[in-house]
This record gives structure tokens, sequence and C-alpha cells, in this order.
């Protein structure tokens, strides 16, 4: 029976293993009964060539059994959902959302419930924590992440009690409570997930070194060297293994959980093997069929492991690889700096030959992301490559310069003045630098579509954050900020503002329709208009009261990235404008860019206009703020509208008109692809499908059956 002929996928799936079970094993049949046949006194050649023998009968009674229908009673289901850690954290965060208005019952039901939940969060953390690879600022980080998680659970909790059976709208108290706890677990899972990338970047830094150690120690039959090579290997086997299972728990792709399950399962069962071949080599090291079992052995590992590292860069995040990989290269040159300090050759080795390697690592996960995500080719695609290049032909040869002659220097240190040393050290560190300068640059050429240029996308918007803590009306109590001003407006402002706003919702309707329809990957016109919007939208939240902006100085950045946004996609449009012949559509462009330009001017002012607050003397509040918010949402919709029609002609420009250059085009148009639909509709039930009994079949009467039937002369009449 073909595989592609089982209607189960679970059986296809096993079917699958199976064959890629025996082709793995067929070398390893051959080699271990090599071994076996020479050296049969031998108990370890005989384990591996039982070992392998046995794998390949398990595999051969599971094809049978899957082509008979049958599943093994250890059958494991396949992963059908996201890693347990993240899954977890899922779940407490929907959790903490409870109905609006909870009965005291429903609260001590649940709140035991919840801290169990948490309880079990934090233990996960811990094994995290505890891992060789986590950072010990890492680790204090998460402890006292999961502090602040407790300590906002019990203030929501308490939130709770308090406004139990309260059919009213929530108070404010316990919305800052949600918004709190929300935010409290939101910093715990970023950074659990840089300190499972912390073990991640160790681990994968250099794994064949155990290996060759260990192979090197058996061929030269050293048996001290190899019984410690053997444990150390082990070790960084079982630490592949580790970091395997800390990938998955942070991890929502379900398909890159599967896949890295898989190759943890043949490590686990190869690792052994390896181990056992080589404590063959290291008795009979001048024994053919003891070095070619080893040699297989050898190419076997390494294309695992291989396998491993790319189904785990699959389930982890670039964004988090290069932060914690800079963070990492950072670190490894204080550490150098230190050995060059001390004199110490071998600290001095092992962390430049780590900065070495984490440069190169970057080099190719980066060129594996690019070649997987990006097809078409863009600024956007050779502004990363170029990085990449820059990085390996250009800087890594002068550190690699700097490091030969800083050894140079600790050998020759007893003949050299301070000077000297400061002079060389001073050198070092320049070369260093530039390492960390040029894996910073391809961070920032990879992520240029998600944050701005001069955005540190290592760092909290700090300043932001210091905004949201002033209080812009310190004499009037209930009111903290001008997004509050903008709550106790009265029912004929608001009415005002909803109808503008309804205005605002039409346009963004023909933006969705324009924009959405193209991939943003290539073409920085659709990023920067999408950019745009987003920052449009949250100031039209802050005119209803709502939204993450929350102070006039909030307002006032906005429309400052707004406005810097505008002048990039003026720049992009100008070079557009450039290669366009002259025809209606460069002059639609020309008149475009310049009502971008007018109204990015237009929210810049109306943005700096404050809502007055007068208090009456009963001591009830009016808002005198209308114009300026109407005004704010009436130049967003004309930018919007500006915008749409930049896009349009834009794509014309770009496409429909033969180009004066022939270099690479300014942006890619391409749509984007169509979200997948079913192959195959589900029936949906219709009177076809009703069975009726028997007795309900109506029996037509003989009269009328009768009165039907017309013969064949009577039909051929007609």
């Amino acid at each position: 029976m073909r595989q592609c002929e089982i209607k189960n996928p679970e059986l296809r799936d096993k079917i699958a293993g199976a064959r890629a079970v025996i082709k793995k094993n067929q070398p390893f049949l051959l080699s271990s009964t090599k071994v076996y046949v020479n050296h049969p006194d031998m108990a370890v050649a005989k384990k591996i060539y039982d070992n392998v023998l046995d794998e390949l009968n398990e595999a051969l009674d599971n094809i049978k059994n899957a082509a008979e229908g049958k599943l093994s009673k250890e059958h494991v289901k396949p992963v059908d959902r996201p890693g347990q850690l993240v899954d977890a954290l899922e779940k407490f965060d929907v959790n903490t959302y409870l109905r609006s208005s909870p009965t005291h019952e429903y609260l001590e039901k649940d709140k035991p419930n919840l801290q169990e939940q948490l309880d079990d969060i934090v233990a996960q953390v811990v094994y995290i924590g505890d891992s060789s690879g986590t950072r010990i600022n890492r680790r204090n980080q998460m402890i006292e992440g999961c502090e602040a998680v407790k300590n906002a659970l019990q203030n929501l909790l308490t939130e709770y009690i308090n406004n139990a059976n309260n059919d009213k709208k929530q108070p404010d108290n316990l919305n800052n409570a949600i918004e709190d706890i929300s935010k409290k677990t939101w910093d715990l899972r970023d950074n659990i997930r840089k300190a499972v990338v912390d073990n991640i970047s160790d681990s994968f830094l250099d794994t064949g070194v155990p290996l060759f150690d260990m192979i090197i120690a058996a061929e030269n039959g050293d048996e001290d060297k190899f019984n410690d090579a053997s444990i150390a290997f082990e070790k960084h086997a079982v630490k592949l293994i580790e970091v395997g299972h800390l990938a998955c728990c942070m991890s929502e792709n379900i398909d890159g959980i599967k896949m890295v399950n898989c190759c943890i399962e043949q490590i686990s069962k190869l690792y052994p093997k390896v181990i056992d071949a080589a404590k063959i080599l290291v008795v009979h090291s001048n024994s053919i069929p003891a070095k070619e079992n080893m040699q297989v052995f050898h190419k076997a590992w390494e294309k695992q492991v291989k396998i491993l590292i790319d189904a785990v860069d699959d389930i982890t995040t670039i964004d988090d690889f290069l932060g914690v990989t800079e963070a990492h290269i950072l670190e490894d040159i204080n550490n150098c700096v230190i050995a060059l300090q001390k004199n110490d050759r071998l600290a001095f080795v092992l962390s430049s030959d780590a900065i070495l390697n984490r440069s190169r690592r970057v080099s190719n996960v980066v060129n594996g992301h690019v070649t997987q995500e990006m097809y078409q080719p863009s600024i956007y695609k050779k502004r990363i490559l170029d990085a990449v290049v820059v990085l390996q032909d250009k800087i890594m040869p002068k550190f690699l310069r700097g490091v030969k002659l800083a050894l140079d220097n600790i050998t020759a240190d007893k003949i050299r003045s301070q000077d000297d040393k400061k002079k060389d050290e001073d050198l070092f560190i320049d070369s260093s630098n530039i390492v960390y300068n040029g894996v910073h640059e391809i961070r920032r050429a990879l992520l240029m579509n998600k944050l701005d240029d001069d955005d540190d996308i290592d760092l909290n918007n700090s300043e932001s954050n210091e905004n949201n803590l002033i209080d812009e009306y310190p004499n009037i109590g209930c009111i903290k900020n001008a997004r509050d001003v903008m709550k106790i407006m009265n029912d004929k402002d608001k009415e005002k503002i909803i109808k503008e706003v309804e205005f605002f919702k039409n346009e963004k309707i023909k933006f969705d329709k324009e924009v959405e329809k193209w991939d943003d990957s290539g073409n920085d016109i659709i990023l920067l208009a999408k950019k745009m919007c987003i920052i449009m939208m949250e100031m039209i939240d802050f005119t209803r009261g709502c939204g993450p902006l929350k102070t006039t100085m909030d307002i006032i950045n906005a429309a400052k990235k707004i406005s810097v946004n505008g002048t990039k996609l003026n720049e992009l449009i100008s070079q557009i404008i450039e290669n366009c012949p002259e025809s209606t559509t460069k002059n639609d462009l020309l008149g475009y860019i310049q009502r971008i330009y007018f109204h990015c001017h237009q929210m810049n002012i109306t943005s700096k206009v404050k809502a007055d607050v007068v208090q009456s003397i009963n001591g009830e509040l009016f808002v005198s703020g209308l114009d300026s918010a109407t005004s704010l949402i009436q130049s967003s919709k004309n930018l919007m509208n500006a915008v749409v029609h930049t896009v349009k002609a834009s794509y014309i420009a770009s496409t429909k008109y033969p180009r004066t250059d022939t270099n690479t085009p300014i942006v890619v148009w391409k749509m984007k692809a169509p979200e997948k639909k079913p192959l195959v509709r589900r029936e949906t039930s219709s009177k076809k499908n009703i069975i009726r009994r028997e007795s309900q079949k109506m029996e037509q009467s003989p009269i009328k059956v009768l009165s039907d039937f017309q013969s064949l002369d009577e039909r051929s009449l007609f």
C-alpha cells in the first residue's frame, strides 16, 4: 500500500517516520556490522549492532501496523497546541478578564484557579532561570517579574471583590488593575523569551568542538582524555536537548514544535551510539572498520545537529535572537578587555572566539531569514545583505588582526611598557566596537519595517512613560491628563466628535481597500503608509477619551512621528517622480506630495492646541476643546485621503510607464497572498439530506398515474 493512499494523517506520518528511520540506519547497520565482525569480543560493538537492528525492526513493525490501520499502544498524539509555558501565559491572561460584574461565589471559585495557574507559571520560570545559559540579571528580572505579577493579581482580585454584583459600568480602578496585570504579564513574557534565547545563543555557538575533542582523544588512544571528552560531549548533547525543549515551551508555531520534538528524539537516540562508537575506536585506534564506523556516526551527528539548529531558529523570533546576541557580544568584549588587562591568555582566546562565532551565526541566521522570507529583490533586502557582507568581509578581518596583535602583546608582556600596552588595549577595544556596531547595523536594517531608524529597539520609551506620569491639571483632582479631559466633554460635543469620526472611518475603509492588498515586504511606501495610519488611529482614539495617547505631549510627539514618516514618504515619491516621464500621473504625484506636506504641517499645529478646562462655581467642569478635536480628526482624514491617492498614483508611475534607468526598482509592488481557504466546502444541511421514514412516503393514486401517462403515439403529435 502506498503512503499517500492512507487517509489517516497520523498513520501517514507514522509510515513516513518509519521510512526515514530505515533510510538513516542503513549506513549504521553496515558500519556496525563490520565492527562487530572484526571485533566480536567487544560488548560495545554488539550493543551498537543490536540497537540499530532493533530500530530497523521497530520501523518495519510500524509500517506493517500503519498499513493495517493500527496504532501502537504507546502512540503519542501529535502536537496540536502551542508551547506549554506560552499556552499557560495565554490562559492566565484570558482568565484574568472576568465578566464585568462577577458574583462573590464566582470569585471564590475562580480565585484559587488563577493562583494555581500563576504558581505553575512561576515553577516553569524558575526552571528556565536555573538553566546554565540564563544570565544572572535576566534571572533576577524574571524573579522580579513573577513577584510583580503576583502583586498585580492580588490587587486585581481585590478590585473584583469590591465591585462584585455591580451592574454599572466598570470603575477606573478596576480597569487600571486589569491594564496593570496585563502589562506585568507581558514584561514577564518578554524576559522569559530572552532567557530562552540566552541558552540558544550559547549552545549553538560551536557545536562541533565537543565531538571533535572526543574523536581526537579516541584516535590517539588516550583513555584519560577520552573519558573527560566523552563526559563533555554527553553534557553538550543533553544541553542541546534541553535547549530544544526550552524553545518549544515559548513558541506558538505548532508545526515548528513538531519538527523540534522530532529532532530531539533523534538526537536522544543518536548521541549514546556516537559515544559507543568512540569507545570502540579508543580501544582499537588502528582499526579501519572502527575508524569508518566513527566517521559514519560523526557525519550523522553533524547532520542531525544542523537540522535541530534550523528547526529551533524557525520557532525563535529573529528580533529576540538579534537583540540577545548583540548583548552577548558586548558582554564578550568586556570579558576580552578584562582578560587583556589580567594577561589571561586562555580567557582572552575563549571570549574572542565567542565573538567570532556569534558574528558568523548572526550572518547565517539573517541570510537564512532573508532567503526564506524575501523572494523579490528590493532596497530593503539589499540593505540587509549589504550589512551582512560588510560584517563578514570588512569588519571581521579587522577584528582578527586586533585579536592577533593582542595575543602577541600578552605573550611579550614582560618587555613592553605600560603606555604601549594601553595603546594596544585601545586598538583592540576599537576593533571590537566595530564588530558590535556591525551587528547592530544588521539588526537595524532587518527591523526597519517595525521601528524608526532613530529608535533604540532595546530600550523602552521612557520619555513617553514619564509624560504619562505628569499631572497636566494639578488644580483639578479628577483630571490628570488631556485624555481625561476628552472623557468629560458634554454630550453635544461628543456627538459632533462621533460624526467626524464616522467620516474618518469611511476614509479608513478606502485606505484599507487600497493599502492592505499590497505585500509590505520590499515596499517602503506601504510600510510608511501603515505606520502613519496606526498613529492617526491612536490620535482619533485620543479624541474619544481612550487609546494609548494620554498627555498633550503624547499628541505632539505622535504628530511629529507622522511628519517624519510623511517626509520619508515624500522622498520615496520624489525618486519615483524622477524616473517617471512627463504625464498626468507625474503631475498628480507632485500635487499629492504637496498635500501630504501641508496636512502633516497642519497636524503639527493642531496637536499643540491644548483643550481648556473651566471650573464653574458649582464645581461642574466644562471643556472648550471641541474645535481642537474636530480639527485633529479632519486633518487626519485629509491626510489619509492624500496617502490613498499617493499609493494609487505611485503604483501607476512605477509599473505602467517605461523607466529611465535599469537599476534595482525603488519599491516592489507585489499583491499580498490571499488567505487560505478550504479546498472542499462543508456540506450545509438541506432538505436533500433529510432521510424520511418509509411511512412518511406518500403513494400516488392510480388515477393520477394514468392521467399523467402518455402513449408514444400521443407524444409524437407534439
